[in-house]
């Protein structure tokens, strides 16, 4: 069993940055490729980004590239999302999810996720 805990939302102007962490428990999470998914109002959760279980390779939605940065400290069993240049259509809930197989190649899609954590919000102002 794996349980992930968000942390970082908050309300940023447009513009502005935050890095989102997600710290992992009850499982080692280098063996986990890991994703971050967002929710915005009325809107179904989608993906954002992926990191593979060793770091080896990252993943991002075009809505993000070059703006989100997703990376992580197996050491200290934490993912990260650094994201940049916020504008008012990242607001959303963002949740970290743990891949269902160990060892996993990165996927994008929800299925692939089993473990996830309860969200933190980013809201971006105009």
């Amino acid at each position: 069993q794996v349980q992930l805990v968000e942390s970082g939302g908050g309300l940023v102007q447009a513009g502005g940055s935050l890095r989102l962490s997600c710290a992992a428990s009850g499982h080692i999470l280098s063996t986990y490729t890991m994703g971050w998914f967002r929710r915005a109002p009325g809107k179904e959760r989608e993906f954002v980004a992926a990191i593979k279980w060793n770091g080896a390779s990252t993943y991002y939605a075009d809505s993000v590239k070059g703006r989100f940065t997703i990376s992580r400290d197996n050491a200290k069993n934490t993912v990260y999302l650094q994201m940049n240049s916020l504008t008012p259509e990242d607001t959303a809930a963002y949740y970290c999810a743990a891949d269902r197989t160990l060892f996993a190649n990165i996927a994008t899609s929800l299925n692939e996720y089993r473990y996830w954590g309860q969200g933190t919000q980013v809201t971006v102002s105009s």
